[in-house]
């Protein structure tokens, strides 16, 4: 990859009850979960901001995790996975969640580790935010549930950590939808400076290098995120109701030090942990995605994101870009969850 794109990509970097009911586990045995019938290509009329709360959420121990996540769909129908990003939480998903399932998905919505209900099973297990941490989360999570594959869709660190399952674990991968394109880097990578314009996009990243801004965000995390919300999606007019379903995620005991050991590891100011050192060696060579995948952009975009053209060469299966009019920002299943479900069922029944 050439500097400029990896410039391009690094500016990214840094920064109701459902309709259907959801199926029991299928646990207690080795054998994965087979798809059953094949899914509509078509989806109902997705009104943003309809769906306002999730079934009752369920919990699994997987990995070093017991994960909190909403279900809905057929226990036996293909399995989409929808990951979150920083700082928001599984309610991005609301209105996708009961669309897919009722176009014949088995849908997993999961709280990232250090959001919602998910806990770490150990007090000792290290509060590690590094991008192949949370997705050996997801494999975990899989394993767990006794998935073989899945179409996993997500933002912001949903994204990334969609890209590196993808990358590290292609087998598991049906398919993939990515706002925002490519995002898998490198410490090596988050060490460079920018140009001063794209160091200003990165303010928070730099606040959460210091002591100050530790605390900083743990005491202000409310408004803290909030402003976030504001600046990444300028033109999304979200009440405080909406705001706050999410936020409430955010004092998960564990969301501070997850979220600041994520920015200072990127710029390489914290250690990971050695059992993901041998994943990111392979991922700072910025490994091609094979898998068939849907990246997408929204127009009004307000955190920093490379241009389409700057990560296209990375996925070498089926491939297309979509960008969302409309004054669409940075929480795109949320703000345009018609098009960002669409783009699932797309990229899942190719």
């Amino acid at each position: 990859m050439s500097q400029e794109i990896d410039h391009d990509r690094r500016r990214f970097l840094g920064s109701a009850v459902l309709g259907v009911a959801a199926a029991p586990l299928v646990l207690g045995s080795p054998a994965f979960a087979q798809s059953g019938a094949r899914p509509a290509t078509g989806l109902p009329a997705i009104k943003p901001g309809a769906t306002v709360s999730f079934a009752p959420l369920k919990q699994i121990d997987a990995g070093v995790l017991n994960v909190g996540y909403a279900e809905a769909g057929s226990a036996d129908a293909p399995v989409v996975i929808l990951l979150h990003g920083w700082p928001y939480d599984i309610h991005s998903f609301a209105d996708v969640t009961p669309a897919l399932a009722q176009a014949g998905y088995r849908v997993i919505v999961p709280h990232l580790r250090g959001y919602g209900t998910t806990r770490f099973l150990s007090e000792a297990t290290m509060r590690n935010g590094e991008p192949a941490a949370l997705a050996a989360d997801i494999v975990a999570l899989m394993d767990a549930l006794g998935i073989k594959q899945a179409t996993l869709a997500g933002y912001d660190w949903g994204a990334r950590t969609a890209n590196i399952v993808a990358a590290l674990w292609p087998e598991r991968v049906k398919a993939m939808v990515s706002v925002s394109g490519y995002l898998i880097s490198s410490q090596a990578a988050g060490k460079m400076p920018l140009p001063p314009s794209a160091e200003l996009q990165w303010w928070y990243q730099f606040y959460f290098a210091t002591e100050r801004g530790r605390e900083g965000y743990a005491r202000n995390r409310h408004d803290f995120a909030k402003l976030i919300w504001r600046l990444a999606s300028p033109k999304w007019a979200f009440d405080d109701a909406t705001y706050d379903r999410s936020a409430a995620s955010l004092d998960n005991p564990d969301h501070v030090d997850v979220s600041i050991h994520n920015y200072r590891w990127r710029l390489g100011l914290a250690e990971g942990e050695a059992k993901y050192a041998a994943f990111e060696q392979r991922l700072a060579g910025l490994p091609v995605i094979t898998v068939p995948t849907i990246t997408m952009e929204g127009d009004a975009n307000g955190a920093p994101h490379p241009e389409p053209a700057a990560y296209a060469g990375k996925f070498s299966g089926k491939y297309e870009h979509r960008t969302v009019a409309g004054g669409i920002g940075h929480n795109l299943p949320q703000e345009a969850p018609q098009a960002f479900a669409q783009a699932v069922v797309d990229i899942a029944g190719s």
